[in-house]
């Protein structure tokens, strides 16, 4: 799916809502797909597309909107989640929320509330989307580093200068140089700070080295 068509996963047992609620999306522009049942999305494998929402139901036939949840948690799936009930009470929105849900909307509610909810919903997955690009390219660039520039990467990343970097590693200050050339190079940066930026948001960790 491409990231410039979201699609609103609506979930809900009761046909009249699940059209009504289709309706009301497709009005707002939005791509909108219904299922009758937890257990019928999960079949579709539609999780794995995005960017994304559900609109679902708390309390259904077999796996309760909560139930789902907690499935896709499992799963590692982190699909924006708005839910929608007519049985609600505080304790389940609360539960929801703290699992992440962006909203709980208590049936009837208004149509610009539950529309503003599912962009925000959107939103928070295409960035969420544009983040794991991000990493995957990130990634890609370190996987075409040598063993020897992936190790002078991690000491670069330590602030240290070239001649520490050498030092440390018991090599010539010229060959670090060459190395970190290659490395700014490959990982398409043109300063340590943007080194730094990017290596953090793939979560690897500097040299460990004691000035």
């Amino acid at each position: 799916m491409a990231d410039n068509n979201p699609t609103v996963f609506v979930i809900d047992d009761d046909p009249s809502i699940r059209e009504s609620l289709s309706l009301l999306l497709a009005s707002a522009g939005f791509g909108v797909q219904t299922f009758a049942s937890a257990n019928e999305f999960l079949k579709s494998d539609k999780v794995k597309e995005g960017p994304s929402c559900l609109v679902l139901d708390v309390k259904m036939k077999g796996l309760s909107g909560l139930d789902l949840q907690g499935e896709l948690t499992n799963r590692g799936y982190a699909i924006p989640i708005i839910f929608i009930t007519g049985h609600g009470d505080i304790a389940m929105s609360v539960q929801a929320m703290k699992k992440g849900a962006v909203e709980f909307l208590t049936k009837p509610f208004d149509d610009d509330e539950l529309l503003n909810a599912v962009k925000e919903a959107l939103l928070k997955d295409s960035q969420a989307h544009a983040g794991l690009k991000e990493q995957q390219q990130i990634m890609q660039k370190l996987d075409s580093l040598t063993t020897r520039e992936h190790e002078i990467l991690t000491y670069l990343i330590t602030g240290m200068l070239n001649k520490q970097i050498a030092y440390e590693l018991k090599i010539s200050e010229r060959t670090v140089k060459a190395h970190r050339k290659q490395v700014f190079d490959k990982m398409s940066v043109n300063s340590i700070a943007e080194l730094v930026r990017m290596t953090e948001k793939v979560g690897l960790k500097p040299a460990d080295v004691s000035f």
